[in-house]
């Protein structure tokens, strides 16, 4: 029974991680806004739960080492640049566009665990950058910059690259502080960040947007957050890495069901070629020898979507 309701929490996460496109598309503020708004409920949530379960708010392990103090703010910056240039890929693209822009993230993983590791890629890997980049040359509507989905596809991109140094920064924390403490404080981060370009457009955001806004942050970051932890206690990380890979198809069905942004043929190949080569590229990498396995491997699941 705890497996069967683990599947159930890591689907309903990626649910969940599919509709960030969908409640940024519904805001009609800028994506400075939405990051901002984001943070802000999430944090609220995250706190509480902290809260809940009688846990330190600041850890004295934690603040003794000036290193993973660096290395958390770092991570809330990338964070920050990760949502900010996701929703303004939404803006300019589409939820699709954006959404497939981001799935780049398992190639810059890729390459910056060569560089960073000094170590030579390995084979599959060369393929999925190889794969997930003819994807992306599939969905890009446009090869003229004065096309705004092709700007919005770029900024899709940067989200993923933003991402991948931020689940690097990420896997790092997760060795020495709980999840989520690394949560709470990389949400607080980014409304630090991200308030003094949207502070006034909290002040002139409509009821609406501050709904879209409430959603986005307590189900598709605190919530899917906190699932994604349970399902981990029951799961193995592939097989949830698998599921999540399922959330651009979220995105796009609901993108095609409520905003009527049907995707043509050649982003359908697209996007069928990047989704699948994410699952093909986590099942060769959960195959690879424990030997050469990096420890907490960074491209099992996004942790904080």
């Amino acid at each position: 029974m705890p497996v069967k309701k683990a599947y159930w929490a890591i689907h309903l996460a990626a649910f969940f991680f599919g509709l960030a496109g969908i409640f940024g598309a519904l805001i009609q503020a800028d994506a400075a806004f939405i990051t901002m708004a984001r943070a802000f409920f999430a944090t609220i949530v995250l706190l509480c739960l902290l809260l809940m379960t009688r846990g330190p708010l600041f850890p004295c392990y934690i603040l003794r080492q000036p290193r993973t103090i660096l290395v958390l703010i770092g991570a809330a910056i990338f964070l920050c640049l990760h949502w900010f240039s996701f929703f303004l890929a939404v803006k300019m693209g589409g939820v699709a566009i954006a959404t497939l822009g981001f799935a780049s993230f398992p190639a810059f993983i890729a390459v910056i665990e060569s560089v960073l590791t000094k170590e030579s890629m390995a084979r599959h890997d060369r393929w999925a950058i190889v794969l997930i980049t003819v994807g992306l040359v599939l969905i890009n509507p446009s090869f003229s910059f004065h096309n705004t989905a092709t700007i919005g596809l770029l900024w899709g991109v940067c989200s993923g690259l933003s991402f991948a140094l931020f689940t690097f920064l990420n896997r790092d924390l997760s060795q020495v502080a709980h999840p989520l403490h690394i949560a709470l404080w990389q949400n607080s981060g980014v409304l630090i960040l991200s308030m003094p370009w949207a502070w006034q457009q909290a002040l002139e955001a409509s009821p609406s947007d501050w709904l879209w806004a409430a959603l986005l942050g307590i189900f598709c970051t605190a919530l899917a957050h906190y699932l994604i932890i349970y399902s981990l206690q029951h799961l193995k990380a592939r097989h949830a890495g698998i599921v999540i890979a399922l959330e651009p198809v979220y995105a796009i069905f609901f993108a095609a069901l409520l905003f009527q942004q049907y995707p043509d043929y050649k982003t359908m190949s697209g996007s069928f070629l990047i989704i699948g080569t994410i699952v093909w590229s986590q099942q060769q990498q959960r195959q690879r020898p424990q030997k050469d396995k990096p420890s907490n491997t960074a491209t099992a699941y996004p942790r904080d979507r």
